[in-house]
């Protein structure tokens, strides 16, 4: 398999005033099953770039792994769409606990986590870097400039891992949270230190953006799109500031606005 997001597809066009046969760019869907230690773990859909670090940030996100040295092995058979993992710790599997409901409680406030696993791996993020206000637009404009994918399709998510000052990777995927779950898997594969790193994201924030977030330890996420009211409540919960709508030298801040500061650091 070629490592693209995309493929020229036929397709007729109503220009106005006549049909006309071409062909168009369309976001390749692709479908993925990860196997843990023989055991069927879960299915995807995704964009076919990236799938193993797609596969070890996914891992970490729900908890079955913590460090890339968790991974004994992997092998990744892409004409199947099939991913056979090793685990160095043997881990039962128990299916229902990833998808089963959870409403617990912190201090007498629900805090708003659909699954036990969110619970479970979802943690308080302690960053303490801050950002002005022309750092978030220009991370903004950097990661809208090298989405080269969604320019040609308009059917894909950007999510980009930038310091301050720079874009360092940027992924692409059709589905927003598999997009991060690939910036997770490559600063594992790296041992990259997150705690002062911030995230740029082209799509809405909902609550299963906001925890990935979280999981990764990333204290900003900025997004050229809207937040969720969950999303919103759980950024206030877990620490996270959500700059949302930045377009048009504008954007709105949801949640810890301490990070985004006017004028430079250190002034």
């Amino acid at each position: 398999m070629d490592n693209r997001v995309r493929n020229s597809m036929p397709m007729i066009k109503y220009d106005g005033n006549a049909f006309v046969d071409m062909e168009d760019e369309v976001a390749i869907e692709y479908p993925l099953t990860i196997f843990i230690d023989n055991e069927e773990f879960a299915t995807m859909v995704c964009s076919p770039t990236n799938l193993e670090e797609l596969v070890i940030g996914f891992l970490a996100s729900e908890g079955m792994v913590r460090t890339f040295e968790d991974i004994e092995s992997m092998v990744i058979d892409e004409g199947k769409g099939l991913v056979y993992v090793s685990l160095k710790v043997k881990q039962s599997i128990n299916k229902e606990f990833y998808s089963k409901r959870f409403i617990g409680s912190c201090c007498g406030k629900s805090r708003q986590f659909y699954f036990h696993n969110d619970a479970r791996t979802a943690r308080t993020v302690l960053s303490k870097i801050q950002i002005t206000i022309e750092q978030c637009f220009r991370l903004m404009k950097l990661m809208q400039e090298q989405s080269v994918d969604f320019q040609q399709t308009g059917g894909v998510h950007n999510a980009a891992l930038c310091t301050a000052d720079q874009l360092l990777y940027i992924q692409t995927d059709i589905g927003r949270h598999n997009a991060l779950d690939k910036l997770y898997g490559i600063c594992l594969k790296g041992k990259l230190p997150r705690n002062d790193k911030i995230i740029s994201f082209s799509g809405r924030v909902s609550s299963e953006v906001l925890l990935k977030v979280a999981k990764m330890g990333i204290g900003i996420v900025l997004s050229k799109s809207a937040p969720t009211t969950l999303a919103i409540e759980l950024a206030n919960d877990l620490g996270i500031t959500v700059v949302g709508f930045i377009r048009n030298h504008q954007f709105n801040i949801y949640s810890h606005s301490e990070r985004i500061i006017e004028g430079k650091k250190g002034e």
